[in-house]
């Protein structure tokens, strides 16, 4: 797994702690789900997409 993929990995997992963290605290805001959602999509392109 290429460094710039593990690197989008991290952000991704980061991402959805704290969203969660956040929705825990203040409420759930639709948007920072929509866009982890987006965030998890491209690291799931990124790693069907490396080269072989």
């Amino acid at each position: 797994m290429p460094g710039s993929t593990k690197t989008m990995g991290a952000f991704t997992i980061g991402g959805l702690v704290m969203v969660t963290a956040y929705s825990v605290a203040l409420g759930s805001n639709g948007w920072l789900w929509f866009g982890w959602v987006v965030l998890g999509m491209l690291t799931m392109a990124m790693v069907f997409a490396r080269p072989s």
